[in-house]
């Protein structure tokens, strides 16, 4: 055995059940022995960061880390972005770096660079193989970093003669590390109280025990502006999510006088201002926490201060008719939310363009991107859809998003996944128009923040991957598309022409 054999034994033993892969020649041991390690399924990405944003995707969903194996510190740097989103929505991912063979240390060979300096500004443990009988040791202590706690992201750089060199050993799963208790429970929760709620909190069970503790305590209580994982619609209670406005979020934040962070990220605004705090919690207000457990730890005060309450849950809408119209960003919404298929999984990347669905939508789970580095939608998608093959997935994406990876399409094809991308071209960047709008003596214009001349074509760029594709221009058309495409297997794509919001 050598060192890629152990390596990918190491792998699958410890649960990792799928690798996403784009792979050089610095990897072709690495790839010889994922092809022949049962019970692990190789995914062929087209572009790296489709690998590690489609590993996301498995993890978000599946619960457990997913692999990708890239090519040298280049191939990584290409993937970088949607490792900076994994990190945000703390998913376990592992990533295997193949680099250069030892010997060509210091020889100034085409690819060589230093892989542990890209990956660690991405990563929360970084780790070399220096010896091919500690390759399969290296690879599940990988595997227990990447799972935590905290979750996170996890690179294994492999240079490529400790993947070919004999004396590769088997080796069992590594101890995670221990699990955290749960923080100080806040001092009290009543009417000026807000929970902020992340992670774990943001699942059915968290959410009916925050609901109960709001209904007793007259506490108010708000999900993450872009939550990793929110489960929702019919049956869940509802919550609202704090603004990704920061002028908004800071009013509805307004008379706090305790947030207590629930397994969430203190409050800021996401891009600084002249003169202007970049912390959201109002003045005054004590910021207190609750993490580890945080389910355990929710369930245990709603039983103290809410013993007899219920958590309240959203009741479906029903058949919803829906008339027809020229398209809107709403309208997209409201056509998702009626004909929304139970048990979906809703990836939501259309940045300006993206409304709630409607209260009483469907159950689903929403994905959405908390580190807001774009292109990750599509990718995904994929990993979400390979976690869930039997739930649909439906990607709402922005159209100069969609352009960062757009070759997740082909992956799709490949592996016939039940995806339906409904792209909705506004054709510009209009999250930098609001902003510039927001300057003095600016307005949103300028050449650089539009996307048409020539106009892109979703429809073509579909068919060129493999995926077929429609165009929609009315609250109609995008009904009879998206029914046909849920109604048949297999990846499909829907241009939704829709104006700017700004």
């Amino acid at each position: 055995m050598n060192g890629a054999h152990a390596i990918m034994a190491a792998l699958r033993d410890a649960g990792i059940r799928v690798c996403f892969v784009n792979p050089g020649t610095s990897e072709l041991h690495l790839v010889s022995a994922l092809e022949r390690t049962a019970d692990l399924r190789a995914i062929l990405c087209l572009f790296e960061g489709v690998a590690t944003g489609a590993a996301d995707g498995f993890a978000r969903m599946a619960g457990v880390p997913a692999a990708t194996v890239l090519h040298q510190g280049a191939g990584l740097a290409y993937g970088l972005a949607n490792l900076h989103n994994a990190g945000r929505a703390a998913s376990p991912v592992v990533n295997v770096i193949g680099d250069g063979a030892t010997t060509l240390r210091g020889l100034s060979a085409p690819l060589e660079s230093d892989v542990a300096a890209l990956a660690a500004p991405m990563s929360s443990w970084v780790h070399t193989v220096g010896d091919p009988s500690h390759a399969g040791a290296d690879a599940a202590a990988a595997v227990a970093a990447a799972k935590g706690p905290p979750a996170g992201v996890a690179t294994l750089i492999v240079p490529a003669d400790m993947a070919w060199s004999p004396n590769g050993r088997p080796a069992p799963p590594a101890s995670a590390g221990p699990r955290p208790g749960r923080a100080p429970e806040p001092s009290a929760i009543g009417p000026g109280t807000t929970l902020l709620l992340g992670g774990a909190a943001l699942r059915a069970r968290g959410l009916a025990a925050a609901d109960r503790l709001a209904q007793a305590t007259r506490a108010r209580i708000l999900a993450e502006p872009f939550p990793g994982r929110l489960e929702q619609g019919a049956g869940v209670p509802p919550i609202k999510r704090l603004s990704a406005d920061p002028d908004t979020a800071s009013r509805q934040l307004a008379g706090s006088r305790k947030l207590v962070l629930v397994d969430a990220a203190p409050p800021v605004r996401a891009f600084a201002e002249p003169d202007t705090s970049a912390v959201l919690t109002p003045a005054g207000c004590t910021v207190e926490h609750l993490d580890g457990d945080v389910l355990a730890g929710l369930e245990e005060l709603a039983a103290r201060l809410a013993p007899q309450r219920q958590g309240r849950a959203q009741q479906p809408i029903g058949p919803t008719a829906i008339a027809d119209a020229p398209l809107t960003a709403d309208g997209v919404a409201q056509v998702a939310g009626a004909l929304l298929p139970e048990g979906a999984i809703v990836v939501d990347e259309a940045n300006t363009s993206s409304v709630a669905l409607p209260c009483g939508t469907a159950r689903h789970d929403l994905l959405t991107n908390p580190g807001f580095a774009i292109g990750l939608g599509m990718p995904l998608a994929i990993g979400a859809a390979l976690a869930c093959p039997d739930r649909p997935v439906i990607c709402l994406e922005a159209d100069g998003s969609a352009m960062y990876t757009p070759s997740a399409l082909w992956t799709q094809a490949r592996e016939r996944l039940n995806i339906t991308t409904i792209v909705l071209v506004n054709r510009g960047y209009a999250i930098l128009r609001k902003a510039r709008q927001r300057l003095p003596g600016e307005t949103g214009a300028s050449p650089l923040f539009d996307l048409s001349n020539p106009d892109l074509d979703f429809v073509a760029l579909a068919a060129a991957m493999g995926v077929p594709g429609h165009r929609a221009i009315s609250t109609a058309d995008l009904a009879a598309r998206l029914t046909h495409a849920l109604a048949r297997p297999g990846p499909h794509l829907i241009e939704a022409i829709v104006p700017p919001r700004f």
